[in-house]
């Protein structure tokens, strides 16, 4: 028998390179996947594509791997993209990360590396599994937090089911992002100090505005304050999200107070905006939530009893909460305080503890 074959997933960042780097180290027979996901418009402007896959082949010869380049374009454009146009015509904003990562990242990616004689896949996601032996030896997987909780990246994997868990390998689970950056560098590798990327891989650095608007139709209207005065046109409902201060296009306006202004909520049906002055206005805050297309990474739904913490949010700490109704179709989520701006279209997250349960679309 040789060495388990383990396909890790590349990215030409610093993070993917380690992880191969230390699989290669443990023993394993490693081969490196690069994913092409986008080529509507990929020029070296906005798309780094063409730089990574240049990055990944010198990181591989380094550490003595092979490397595939597999296009999945065709299965993010029908699985992620038109679900991300979907959800922002509709007037909500999307994370596409959490829907690449479930679709793409490790269903399209997962079959390709058993095609490729693997039993397992890895990532240099910042995450853990563990697992957990239940009544009758079966065994369930949990999906835990990172070990350097400012890197930890469990909330964009919380769609991830149990069979995608299960042969799933997270080599910097346990390491701060300077540890890796440390062996990086310390084995020579040409992106020790790349930047990480930053935004949505198919948008990359370029206006996210001028992006949308090749896919989505400006439909201006009003905008107005919650009393219902007209303070303004919005470009399309599309184009914002909820707690949006940036980019809005309202200055001084007449008889208002200096306050800034923040988006608070969308009407669809008379196609207007609604804008509130001061961050901490109480159309901005909001005591529950209802979320549906519910997804548990960690084997089932949490216990409608206990007390947990919620992310609204990537960047942002857990609140604390309870689950106040739980069915198959959705659940409602109360918090012992008021949470900022929760947006429509972006991902609730429970977590008991270090375990990260799962969760749902925000309604």
């Amino acid at each position: 028998m040789g060495a388990e074959r383990i396909v890790v997933g590349m990215s030409g960042g610093v993070d993917s390179s380690v992880a191969a780097l230390l699989l290669k180290r443990a023993g394993y027979e490693v081969v490196g996947l690069f994913m092409k996901n986008w080529e509507e418009d990929d020029d070296d402007e906005y798309c780094s594509t063409r730089q990574d896959l240049i990055d990944c082949a010198s990181v591989s010869d380094i550490i003595g791997i092979d490397l595939e380049v597999v296009n999945f374009a065709a299965e993010y454009k029908d699985r992620v993209f038109a679900e991300f146009l979907r959800e922002y015509s509709a007037g909500r904003t999307p994370n596409p990360d959490v829907l690449c990562n479930a679709e793409i990242k490790f269903r399209a990616f997962l079959d390709h590396a058993i095609a490729l004689g693997a039993a397992r896949i890895a990532t240099g996601h910042y995450a853990q599994v563990r697992e957990v032996r239940e009544a009758g030896n079966e065994s369930r997987f949990e999906l835990l937090r990172a070990g350097d909780g400012s890197k930890d990246q469990s909330y964009f994997l919380h769609r991830l089911d149990q069979g995608q868990l299960a042969r799933t390998l997270f080599p910097l689970g346990r390491l701060r992002k300077t540890e890796v950056r440390r062996i990086a560098r310390e084995a020579g590798l040409p992106n020790f100090a790349k930047r990480d990327s930053t935004g949505i891989c198919f948008i990359g650095e370029r206006p996210f505005r001028e992006f949308l608007n090749r896919y989505v139709p400006r439909k201006p209207g009003i905008m107005r304050t919650p009393e219902g005065r007209a303070v303004g046109e919005h470009v399309g409902l599309a184009f914002y999200t909820i707690g949006q201060r940036k980019g809005i296009g309202l200055g001084g306006v007449k008889g208002a107070a200096e306050e800034a202004w923040y988006v608070a909520a969308k009407d669809m049906d008379r196609n207007e905006l609604v804008v509130v002055q001061g961050h901490d206005h109480p159309l901005l805050l909001r005591r529950s939530l209802e979320a549906r297309d519910l997804a548990w990474v960690s084997g089932g739904p949490p216990d409608g009893d206990a007390g947990y913490g919620a992310k609204t949010r990537y960047r942002q700490a857990d609140a604390p909460c309870h689950v106040a109704r739980i069915a198959p179709d959705g659940l409602d989520i109360e918090f012992d305080q008021p949470q900022w701006a929760v947006t429509p279209g972006q991902s609730v997250v429970l977590y008991n503890g270090e375990a990260c349960l799962g969760g749902g679309v925000i309604q």
